[in-house]
């Protein structure tokens, strides 16, 4: 049966039809992966003009991957007025598994650096399907692990390190915390959701009412899933660190955020995952931002709505990291 869909917010609409216009040109499917990566390629600022005159560090460190698996590059952010015992923004980016690299909202994380007076680490992580899962949380977590091995040398507070992800990003940040809960580390003070991607069956009543309309629709979260899952897709094979919905025990995580627009697909897997946290006694704060289009805050930054969603996010990262 059909649902019809949430209305978006109308002062979204245009930033939804600018997403749409910039973004998603080409349908994503399996064998478009690779023009669709070639045009999200042109859609990322250099890393020159996102830093313009604002008074950060760029680094780039190459470090250990997985076992038996290649090296990964780190993007390190600092504040030139740092100093010791920053806290830490471990940042992974979106693209639905398939597309982007660490550069990807490397701009926001530069505003949250100087916000914060933090370290921000963006991570670069094989895509798939040339690199299937576990490949892409693996190499996340391989980072965060070099980067508390590092604390010191990058000056962070190892006390002091949030896991944040948008979408795809959201999806692997909560993998990444549920490997560290069940590899005994390294701790993590909260984990950072945005319109995360948690769930490979793509049936909740959200998925379907954003089916070939939206930002990122129910036919890109299938092209998205085959490739990371291939045959596991579906079934009791695919791993839950990298389907973070699948796994049955989501109890001893540290403090969530999760955000997720009224009208987009992810609406209803975010909401069942904080429910899933709270039912275990864990901490989860959940915001589902009525008439939200995946990503509008980004894309419509002057909506009243959207304004809101900025504020809240900053709101829990100054109480998670204790800082001003």
């Amino acid at each position: 049966m059909s649902v019809p869909p949430v209305p978006y917010d109308p002062e979204l609409e245009p930033g939804l039809a600018a997403f749409l216009d910039l973004v998603e040109r080409i349908p994503l499917r399996a064998d478009t992966i690779l023009a669709n990566r070639a045009h999200f390629a042109t859609i990322i600022p250099p890393v020159e003009q996102m830093v313009g005159d604002r008074p950060v560090d760029l680094t780039e460190h190459t470090v250990p991957g997985p076992d038996g698996a290649p090296d990964i590059i780190l993007t390190v952010v600092r504040p030139r007025s740092g100093a010791a015992g920053a806290p830490a923004l471990y940042s992974i980016h979106g693209g639905g598994m398939v597309l982007g690299n660490r550069f990807f909202g490397l701009d926001g994380l530069i505003d949250d650096v100087l916000r914060f007076d933090a370290v921000g680490i963006s991570v670069e992580y094989r895509l798939a399907p040339e690199n299937p899962a576990p490949a892409a949380v693996e190499d996340c977590y391989a980072g965060l692990l070099w980067t508390v091995e590092h604390a010191d040398e990058l000056g962070i507070d190892p006390s002091r390190i949030v896991v944040t992800g948008a979408s795809a990003g959201g999806g692997l940040a909560a993998g990444v915390a549920l490997l560290a809960r069940d590899r005994n580390g390294p701790a993590i003070a909260g984990q950072l959701l945005a319109c995360p991607m948690l769930d490979d069956r793509n049936e909740s009543v959200s998925t379907r009412q954003y089916d070939g309309i939206g930002a990122w629709d129910r036919n890109n979260n299938d092209t998205g899933w085959n490739a990371l899952l291939g045959p596991a897709r579906g079934t009791d094979a695919a791993s839950p660190y990298a389907v973070p919905a699948r796994m049955a025990d989501l109890s001893g995580l540290p403090p969530a955020y999760l955000d997720v627009g009224a009208a987009e697909i992810f609406r209803d897997e975010t909401t069942e995952y904080a429910l899933r946290i709270w039912a275990t006694g864990g901490q989860a704060e959940l915001h589902v931002w009525a008439g939200g289009y995946h990503g509008f805050a980004g894309f419509s930054p002057d909506a009243e709505v959207s304004r809101s969603a900025v504020a809240a996010r900053l709101s829990w990262l100054r109480r998670i990291l204790r800082t001003g």
